[in-house]
């Protein structure tokens, strides 16, 4: 027994030595800086790359590169025949990061779970007030009205009460705003009255801790030594900001980055050629799309929407700005391959004709013009956001309107929009979860336009109750039809013009290897490591 005991330290050490010589830094050229690293209160990717995909855990997890569930935080689970309890069998041993100011006096157990959601499920909960942005997912998905309950059996079992069954829930658990956070962290701050931490200093439990964040410029991570699923081989892990597609392949090409996000469709086919480096693809859960502001004057207008509509030519945005098979024109609120599209639903014609007919009998007067946001560096989405702007200018002009373009930085543009003081905004949407409620729930429903992350400000009733409803319903035949139901209630209503469908492709270097790219536009880099 001795000898056996003897014989593991031996091998635990010289692990340890191999680790240490292997660990090489790993830079990844990303697009734009994080909102922020509390993740429950944002949505953006960026940000989720920056802080749920390194910094926290969850229950549940993705398997890498699919939509499909695995074991997170939790090893298992149990559900009641009725589908209105889930029972959480959480992972012993978890650690939380070590950092200079913060010393985990304790393992990962069930009160930190309890603290994450009562946190945004409890009005009266001391952390609930702390978050300045609220909690949109947490709200726009209706988990608010959906958990009854959160509760802790033993210090590693949970037990989650719903009010109704809820089709999508463990698929929901997986997502970012889940994201398991420290209890006792959080009462430190509290007690210290430096709550606003939360945001800048986060602690989770994930792959990465976070060790320096220079806005726009870089975020630096070093990998976690007590990861639960081992130490990653990054170290350190650093994001290097520019919002320029030709920067990040610049730096890609010069090895100052091993992985870039996002490169432009018209940069494909020479980062192919490029021997040093490999491409990866993937038709992802994306949707393009520019949101109307239903709340402002003429556009709660449907004829005005419609008119704007039709004067797009869609056609002819989405070739300049993806080329040629590598985006599909949009047509509905979330992509083909998700349970319920409706390839059936006619998209409105490019008609400027009858878009000036419409915007007459809507009282529009010749020459007026509405504010369009957009952003100042390129993402899958939309590759030139200024370009975009400009075609839309353009078409509309050819109809009597004029657009004061607004150019901005992502962070800035999503904090206006969610203001409201846009009248159009050229945004995307990476499903989160591979559900089409994910889709409609977080950017059109009523609870989504009062946080303001319903760029469209647009609520109805019975698209609402359909959403609901399918929700509600395990049968996936008859989900599907309700989601049909809703989408022919979002064509006819045009709150948004969906534009395209777009591929995702992210550039590595050859020597990178365990990069799994995500239909969900996550990037998690646990597994990746530079040879």
């Amino acid at each position: 027994m001795k000898s056996h005991s003897l014989r593991v330290a031996i091998g635990a050490a010289l692990f340890g030595l191999s680790a240490l010589a292997t660990a090489k830094p790993l830079v990844v050229c990303t697009e734009a800086s994080p909102e922020g690293f509390d993740i429950v209160q944002y949505t953006a990717a960026t940000t989720a790359d920056a802080s749920s995909e390194t910094v926290f855990n969850r229950l549940v997890d993705f398997t890498p590169g699919t939509t499909n569930i695995q074991p997170g935080l939790a090893e298992s689970w149990d559900i009641s025949p009725d589908g209105t309890t889930y029972t959480f069998h959480l992972r012993k041993g978890v650690k939380f990061h070590t950092t200079d100011y913060f010393k985990p006096s304790r393992d990962f157990n069930a009160d930190d779970v309890v603290w994450t959601f009562q946190r945004q499920l409890d009005p009266k909960h001391p952390w609930h007030d702390k978050a300045q942005m609220g909690f949109p997912y947490f709200e726009a998905m209706g988990f608010k009205d959906l958990l009854k309950s959160v509760s802790k059996t033993d210090d590693y079992t949970v037990v989650f009460e719903l009010n109704h069954a809820e089709a999508p829930f463990l698929r929901d658990m997986a997502m970012g705003f889940t994201s398991i956070y420290s209890a006792e962290y959080a009462d430190q701050l509290l007690k210290a009255g430096t709550t606003g931490d939360m945001n800048t200093k986060p602690i989770g439990t994930g792959p990465f801790i976070l060790s320096r964040y220079s806005k726009d410029a870089q975020i630096r991570y070093k990998a976690n030594p007590d990861y639960y699923k081992g130490k990653p081989a990054a170290d350190p892990l650093v994001f290097a900001i520019a919002t320029d597609s030709n920067v990040r392949m610049q730096k890609l090409k010069a090895n100052e980055c091993q992985v870039a996000l996002y490169p432009k469709p018209d940069d494909i086919k020479a980062l192919k050629a490029d021997a040093n480096l490999q491409v990866n693809e993937l038709e992802a859960l994306v949707v393009s799309y520019v949101a109307m502001n239903t709340s402002h004057k003429y556009l709660s207008d449907v004829r005005v929407r419609q008119a704007i509509a039709m004067a797009l030519d869609k056609n002819n945005l989405v070739k300049t700005l993806f080329g040629e098979g590598n985006a599909t024109v949009g047509t509905g609120p979330y992509p083909s391959t998700l349970l319920g599209f409706d390839s059936k639903i006619a998209d409105l014609p490019h008609d400027p004709e009858k878009a000036r007919e419409l915007l007459k009998a809507a009282g529009v007067p010749e020459g007026y013009s509405f504010t369009v946001f957009t952003r100042n560096g390129g993402g899958v989405t939309n590759p030139n956001p200024p370009l975009a702007a400009q075609l839309l200018q353009a078409d509309l002009a050819k109809v009597g309107l004029k657009a004061d373009i607004r150019i901005m930085e992502w962070g800035e543009m999503v904090k206006r929009a969610k203001l409201g003081e846009h009248d159009l905004v050229f945004y995307g949407w990476a499903g989160d979860n591979g559900d089409p409620d994910n889709f409609l729930s977080p950017n059109l429903s009523c609870d989504a336009a009062k946080s303001g992350e319903n760029a469209a400000r647009w609520c109805n009733k019975d698209y609402d109750a359909l959403l609901l409803q399918a929700r509600t319903e395990s049968d996936s035949a008859k989900r599907a039809e309700l989601y049909k139901q809703a989408q022919a209630i979002f064509q006819k209503e045009q709150p948004w013009i969906s534009l395209a469908y777009p591929k995702l492709f992210v550039a590595t270097r050859k020597n990178v290897e365990g990069f799994h790219i995500s239909p969900m536009t996550n990037n998690n880099f646990a597994t990746t490591e530079v040879k």
